[in-house]
């Protein structure tokens, strides 16, 4: 792999005085939980609702929530699950792209800012498709911050800690998911859906004014010293040729069998769960007439998201956090994962369809921090932001985005959440099945080359310097 020389001859990034590794982990973990947090609250019971509908005998019921008040069906409620991906998708190849040229920190700061602002204007949307536009808005801020922020934990975790940060990392989305559950329940129940996301853009606020008020950090691999530039005719002039350079490090991206290989089994893993973090409770309560579906779900979800995260994490680390230990623990867990979740709803009895679907939660977690390893460490470290985008990109347009419609439509036809349930936790198997194929592929690990080329380059400035004679040194007395 050709390394840019220039790349690696760039000055060392420092830290600001107040963002030690630490803090920084603990910021931007803070914003993911309130990112999953409003994944969890549009689908928690209290906020989203229930439909109006007829019983035979001719009374009828106004419903509850989004779905009551906008009056949506199944396949319409599905749509605004999915809407703030659209969003996503088309905004995180662009982020990813500006961060060759600007600083990354400063386009996180400007995503939260349109973040906070589409999530207030939530609150005061008054049909289906003002509040599908306001969540498309919720996606454009959110992504900036998914694509970025996980190269920033890989950059600056401790070696032998990688896979454990980026464990903590992204336990936040279901712990994020499953708190929305419970928010979403207590405060739509409470005071209505339209303050749940009014609290969320206040909770929000503070950490998109620190994107611009704290000295921005900068990314290992990449050129990004400018600030947000202004526009002017020079911009637009080189748009052609920011186009070519992203289609070209989309080629290179493709390139990579194994990111590739990861990001598919990540696409049917990421269908079963979005699916899942969307009607959960809504089946829940169906299949077992649970009374409190939002906060039940949402503490399976909590336990199941913890554990299963950190514990895939620190097994990681353990075994040696190498690609093909990663595929290794990423097929093998997510397997008995599906074994597991796919038993539970076949049992009749809540209790045992709560054991056996925690212990399911637990594995298929697990993969979290071993997906997003390979996903860092299959490309070059200059291509680490757009494999993030792209990664988020796949796994929404192939994964959750369309399975809450898609699941919508087969209640509709079904109207059975069991077999429901069941039809959607089968393709766990084919997640793990894609994972399985990684183990035996021929795999280089380019951020650990990346990371030997600049020791070389360092050493290299600095042997010459040892290996000076006495005679080439500066005498005192021409000394100022």
């Amino acid at each position: 792999m050709a390394i840019d020389s220039s790349s690696l001859s760039e000055p060392i990034p420092t830290h600001p005085s107040w963002f030690t590794p630490k803090r920084l982990l603990v910021v931007f973990c803070v914003i993911n939980l309130i990112n999953y947090v409003d994944r969890g609250t549009i689908a928690s019971n209290g906020v989203n609702g229930s439909p109006r509908s007829c019983t035979d005998s001719g009374v009828c019921s106004d419903g509850s929530g989004i779905q009551g008040d906008f009056d949506l069906t199944n396949f319409r409620d599905g749509v605004i699950s999915s809407a703030f991906m659209v969003g996503l998708l088309v905004a995180s190849p662009i982020f990813a792209s500006l961060a060759k040229s600007i600083n990354p920190f400063r386009l996180i700061g400007v995503g939260l800012s349109v973040w906070t602002l589409g999530v207030a204007a939530c609150g005061f949307s008054v049909d289906f498709w003002s509040i599908t536009i306001c969540r498309m808005l919720v996606g454009v801020g959110e992504a900036s911050f998914v694509s970025l922020a996980a190269p920033f934990i890989d950059d600056n975790a401790p070696i032998a800690q990688k896979t454990a940060w980026l464990g903590i990392f992204y336990m936040c989305i279901p712990t994020g998911t499953a708190i929305g559950y419970v928010y979403g329940g207590v405060v739509g129940t409470s005071f209505g859906w339209r303050y749940a996301f009014f609290s969320e853009a206040i909770l929000m606020l503070p950490f998109a004014i620190l994107g611009f008020a704290m000295k921005p950090l900068q990314m290992k691999g990449m050129s990004n010293d400018k600030q947000l530039p202004k526009i002017h005719s020079s911009y637009f002039s080189s748009s052609s040729s920011q186009l070519s350079r992203f289609w070209e490090d989309i080629k290179d991206l493709l390139s990579e069998k194994i990111y590739v290989v990861s990001v598919l089994g990540f696409c049917a893993y990421n269908f079963v769960i979005g699916a899942y973090s969307y009607w959960g409770p809504k089946a829940g309560g169906s299949i077992y007439h649970m009374k409190n579906a939002d906060i039940l779900f949402g503490g399976l979800t909590i336990v199941g998201g913890i554990l299963g995260t950190l514990g895939g994490s620190v097994v990681l680390d353990r075994m040696n956090s190498t690609i093909p230990n990663a595929f290794k623990l990423l097929s093998t867990t997510t397997f008995l994962g599906a074994v597991f979740c796919f038993s539970a709803f076949c049992f009749s009895n809540l209790y045992i369809f709560m054991v056996l679907f925690l212990i399911g939660e637990i594995l298929v977690f697990a993969t979290q921090g071993p997906v997003n390893f390979v996903c860092l460490h299959s490309v070059k470290p200059s291509l680490r932001p757009l494999s993030m985008a792209m990664a988020t990109v796949s796994i929404h347009v192939f994964g959750d985005v369309p399975s809450s419609p898609l699941v919508g439509i087969l209640q509709d036809k079904v109207d059975n959440w069991r077999t429901s349930a069941l039809i959607l936790t089968s393709v766990f198997f084919l997640a793990s099945g894609l994972w399985f194929i990684g183990i035996f592929m021929p795999i280089v690990d380019k951020y650990d080359e990346y990371s030997k080329q600049v020791t070389i380059v360092e050493q290299s400035d600095v042997i010459p310097l040892l290996e000076s004679k006495p005679d080439d040194a500066i005498p005192i007395s021409s000394l100022p």
